[in-house]
């Protein structure tokens, strides 16, 4: 079977852009290598691979835990199963963390439930003088996201515990967070790969406000005066958010949305 005879009959399954990725990876080819040289044998361990990964991706597993890595603000993350996958929208929380660390001498950044890390990696090589500690209850996630602070040169702190648990009297000038935020009853959660994904990473099992209240309600032991909270959240969640803020007693309280527009960070200043 030739390269363009495996691609061919991928694409009847799965789709096109998929199928060029999932060739690239098991062939260690590029697309230029698919545009000149279609013709190319594929050998038998790379065929076995490729048509493994397009009938597990037919049944609707995610391409990046199928390749094992996804792109988040131009740079790559290694991803697998124990985190969820990066997604565009969280970029709106990176861009809002670093928005409040403008001006501020080795400021201390925490990021909670870090996953991958992309966030606290993000936070480490686009201001370098902060210090950033990233907090994640799963060991597996830890591990994902520890590898790709050293893979991409970031230095980051990486902290076992729920939430704020293993900083007991630490204070931060910025703390952000990408907590489970989907409600347990979402019908979204059945489709879109997202039953592949760590359902603890994406909802709290109940209303989908339960982690951020949690967050927010502890903020203020660890933040410095005038440090920042800022969260991610749901598109139908900017209200609640706001509520919960005021009720902690930060102030400034804001939403900002995403690319689309709707509702996906909130945040406030103690």
């Amino acid at each position: 079977m030739t390269l363009a005879e495996a691609l061919t009959a991928a694409r009847q399954r799965i789709d096109r852009l998929d199928a060029r990725l999932l060739l690239q990876t098991a062939a260690g080819c590029t697309h230029a290598d698919l545009l000149a040289r279609p013709e190319t044998p594929l050998a038998a361990s790379a065929q076995a691979q490729f048509e493994n990964w397009v009938e597990r991706r037919a049944g609707g597993e995610p391409l990046a835990y199928l390749v094992g890595a996804a792109e988040f603000r131009g740079r790559m993350f290694q991803v697998s199963p124990a985190v969820l996958i990066p997604r565009p929208d969280t970029e709106a929380l990176v861009e809002q963390a670093l928005a409040r660390l403008q001006g501020k001498d080795h400021p201390a950044v925490l990021d909670l439930g870090t996953g991958s890390g992309i966030v606290a990696v993000s936070l480490a090589l686009e201001y370098p003088a902060a210090r950033v500690t990233a907090v994640d209850l799963s060991p597996a996630a830890l591990a994902v996201a520890a590898d790709n602070a050293r893979r991409l040169g970031a230095a980051v702190e990486f902290l076992e515990g729920d939430w704020y648990a293993p900083l007991t009297g630490r204070r931060f000038d910025l703390i952000v967070g990408n907590p489970p935020y989907i409600a347990a009853d979402d019908p979204h959660l059945a489709g879109d790969g997202l039953p592949c994904e760590p359902q603890e990473a994406l909802t709290d099992g109940g209303d989908g406000l339960g982690c951020l209240a949690r967050i927010i309600a502890n903020a203020a032991a660890h933040l410095h005066p005038g440090g920042w909270l800022v969260l991610e959240h749901g598109h139908e969640q900017g209200a609640a958010c706001r509520n919960l803020l005021s009720a902690s007693g930060l102030q400034g309280i804001f939403t900002h949305p995403d690319l689309a527009g709707s509702d996906r960070v909130s945040g406030a200043f103690l």
